[in-house]
């Protein structure tokens, strides 16, 4: 079944499609609104799962030479105690972090040139019997026999064909950056996640001695007073954190960091619409308690192309990648969701009792969880 596809969104859902669907001989065109490849961002996390559904690709390889490992996530307590670990089990590998551009880059370069065309706004698109027209805000148009909606939590061809919203806020706001730790003492190797009553704060090691930091605090959604927090307010808050967290903050500049509040989407009740098929954020944004974001939309695009690759028609793949994809979506939206609500109540009570109760989970549940999570299952 050869075809060819438009694909709306040249973020990592939208270039990993590009990649999985030449590899089945589709001919494929990304369309990106940015007029060159970003260099915005911050550091992610590529997990054992989205390894392995990038494996055929050559590109696994190259994420791992460019990124920092761990074999899972420790967290601690505002005072720096363990409360317990969140492991990869050790057949399944690691954990690697990476610099969002470098990660971009490397799926760019797996690419022929021109695959890419920037500076495409998306406008609208009609469907017809046999293609999709797809009219960008530019005026010019593109033609093909499939869509594939790579265009992100705020996508709008999500909002012209449903027309209904789905966004959940999920009652924290986050700040992230990327700092240099040369000649900052107590930045440990390790992946680590701080819970205290006034927030959380994650640290995540990077190449070139480089840290990946984020900071999460409840707040109202939209609230313009701490959209516009520097690295002193932000200090201010966690300062009696445990160590190195008050430094990192010192030393990174306010225009440094991202801000965002946190917000998801209930997933679609299907994840296509005739000739249009939604991917990544666009079809199922994750909280990213989980770091589980990104790699689920690279599990997305290596189904789909699976789909397309052994059904006869597109609706029969579109069934069955939806059919493929649906459970597990739901289980690690809700999962990282509840994640959410637990990690970020500011209740001494609560916390107390939490972080005991944490640290006395049975490894083997701990285990069994980290094996459903982190193993990529190409039936699903």
């Amino acid at each position: 079944m050869s075809q060819t596809i438009l694909i709306i969104g040249g973020g990592i859902a939208g270039l990993c499609a590009a990649i999985t669907l030449q590899q089945i001989g589709m001919k494929v065109k990304v369309y990106e609104r940015n007029t060159e490849p970003t260099t915005a961002g911050a550091g992610i996390l590529i997990a054992p799962n989205a390894l392995q559904a990038l494996t055929p690709y050559r590109v696994s390889e190259e994420i791992i030479h460019q990124s920092y490992s761990s074999d899972g996530f420790h967290i601690v307590s505002d005072r720096g105690r363990p409360i317990t670990q969140l492991k990869v089990p050790s057949s399944y590998g690691r954990i690697h972090a990476i610099h969002r551009k470098d990660l971009h880059q490397i799926l760019l370069s797996a690419l022929p040139p021109g695959t890419v065309a920037w500076g495409k706004s998306f406008s609208r698109l009609e469907q017809k019997d046999n293609e999709v027209r797809v009219s960008f805000r530019d005026g010019s148009q593109a033609v093909g026999d499939l869509v594939v909606a790579a265009d992100g939590i705020h996508s709008n061809i999500r909002k012209q064909i449903i027309q209904k919203d789905t966004y959940r806020y999920a009652g924290y706001t986050c700040w992230r950056g990327i700092v240099s730790v040369d000649d900052l003492p107590g930045v440990s190797p390790r992946f680590i996640e701080t819970w205290g009553t006034k927030g959380r704060f994650g640290i995540i090691p990077l190449p070139k001695n480089d840290v990946y930091w984020y900071a999460l605090i409840n707040a109202r959604q939209g609230d313009l007073g701490i959209a516009n927090y520097s690295t002193t307010d932000l200090h201010r808050l966690f300062r009696n954190y445990h160590d190195p967290i008050p430094n990192l903050l010192l030393k990174t500049t306010s225009q440094d960091m991202i801000h965002r509040d946190i917000v998801d989407i209930i997933p679609m009740e299907r994840f296509y619409s005739d000739r249009v098929v939604f991917i990544g954020d666009a079809a199922h944004a994750i909280t990213p308690n989980m770091g589980q974001g990104a790699c689920q939309a690279i599990e997305d695009a290596r189904i789909l192309a699976e789909c397309l690759r052994i059904q006869r028609t597109y609706q029969g793949a579109f069934v069955d990648y939806d059919a493929r994809r649906r459970k597990r979506i739901k289980q690690i939206s809700n999962q990282s969701l509840m994640m959410g609500k637990i990690a970020q109540s500011e209740s001494f009570l609560f916390t107390s009792v939490r972080n005991q109760l944490m640290k006395h989970v049975p490894k083997w549940i701990s285990h069994n969880q980290a094996q459903r999570l982190y193993q990529f299952q190409l039936k699903g």
